[in-house]
């Protein structure tokens, strides 16, 4: 789950789309997520999470885990029965080493993630995820990269790795954003956050996931069955930005998945 500091769920006046559901959403739904949705996704986080530390260690570990990950995120998706429609994706040459930059509004954004991205990826995650049993072993074993967002300075050895990863060709998926929206809306992206695409001279691919903020808000464990969509825009290219402008190419990349959210036609 995520580290970020979060609002408590009564602050509706800064959350009307998730008002709006949770006044569709009443009891029957909440002890359905409370008594089923819930303790499912834990049962599957522990039992999957124990069982693929020693599997792991035969064969190639990060294709391993990430598949681990796939399935439990598979079972999750399932479980809360929100379908999720993809558009853009069939434009994107998967097999090339881009930066997805996604936009954070849930803790399930990572499933939808993992479920409907149909290659293998590296996260970007923050460090506070660590402190987690069993998720923050998966994370660290996996080779998923790991963001001292208070000290940048003790991220170097993750940069290195995550640019590494970039040139032999695996994909990275960043949240731009450093954690998850308190209100629905997209903020604005951290500096550096792009930093990776850069050093690499890889291509962004921005995408907007709607719906998931809807679907499981900051401060609560109320899932809220509703379809879902994953929105993938086109590459945009990193050529001719060096660190001196990347606050250029963060404003570009952040339109872009602004306007991805919001049907904007880019």
């Amino acid at each position: 789950m995520d580290g970020a500091t979060e609002l408590p769920e009564a602050a509706t006046p800064a959350q009307p789309a998730t008002a709006a559901v949770s006044r569709r959403c009443g009891w029957p739904s909440r002890l359905r997520s409370y008594f089923i949705f819930d303790p499912l996704i834990w049962a599957y986080t522990i039992v999957l999470g124990i069982i693929s530390i020693p599997v792991s260690l035969f064969g190639d570990k990060g294709r391993i885990l990430h598949g681990f990950a796939r399935f439990w995120s598979w079972l999750i998706m399932k479980t809360i029965s929100s379908p999720t429609n993809v558009t853009g994706l069939e434009s994107i040459d998967t097999s090339k080493p881009y930066v997805y930059a996604v936009n954070h509004a849930s803790a399930l954004d990572i499933p939808v993630l993992y479920v409907y991205l149909p290659f293998e990826f590296r996260i970007a995650f923050k460090k506070e995820l660590l402190a987690y049993p069993i998720v923050g072993w998966h994370l660290k074993r996996s080779g998923q990269i790991c963001v001292d967002q208070q000290n940048p300075s003790r991220s170097i050895g993750s940069i290195r790795a995550a640019l590494k990863s970039l040139k032999s060709g695996l994909p990275l998926v960043i949240f731009p954003e450093g954690g998850r929206t308190p209100d629905g809306e997209i903020k604005p992206f951290l500096a550096g956050a792009l930093f990776l695409a850069i050093k690499a001279q890889v291509d962004i691919v921005p995408v907007a996931l709607v719906g998931t903020f809807e679907l499981l808000p900051m401060n609560t464990y109320h899932i809220k069955c509703r379809p879902l969509e994953m929105r993938v825009g086109q590459p945009i290219s990193t050529s001719g930005y060096t660190l001196r402008n990347m606050d250029a190419l963060s404003d570009r990349v952040h339109k872009a998945v602004v306007d991805l959210h919001e049907r904007r036609v880019q």
